[in-house]
């Protein structure tokens, strides 16, 4: 069964709160809907850079799902963007972010920037520190 965006925005923020983000980002998106960035725990607007706006607005048109946070960081494979997400369907949200304080995993869009056909879906590792959080694995 879809879902609307408001239940979206709720697990989205019960998430948040899981991963132990910031509370003023919290806020941002709870009030206003804005996203944030991470660079090693060092979280940033996205509405800063217009490139990533545009690649947010896309995934969510696209999948129909709710961006809820992004890590960024350059791997051995390519510089990537991971947009933590809820989807469209109720039944996964149990599954989109497991773990706990030391450590998480976290269903994400993967986005290789240096090479779109390497961008997927899956879950990914994150750690979370002083109210920031960064890919891990």
């Amino acid at each position: 069964m879809k879902t609307t965006k408001q239940e979206k925005k709720q697990k989205a923020l019960e998430f948040m709160k899981k991963l132990h983000i910031y509370d003023d980002y919290i806020l941002g998106f709870a009030d206003d809907d804005k996203v944030c960035f991470y660079e090693n725990f060092g979280g940033y607007w996205a509405y800063q850079e217009p490139e990533l706006m545009k690649k947010i607005q896309e995934i969510e048109e696209k999948h129909n799902c709710l961006v809820y946070a992004v890590t960024h960081e350059f791997t051995e494979f390519g510089e990537c963007y991971d947009f933590l997400i809820v989807t469209d369907y109720k039944e996964e949200w149990d599954d989109l972010v497991s773990g706990a304080r030391k450590g998480f995993y976290a269903f994400a869009y993967v986005w290789n920037k240096d090479d779109e056909w390497c961008s997927e879906f899956g879950s990914i590792g994150i750690q979370s520190m002083g109210g920031g959080i960064r890919r891990c694995a």
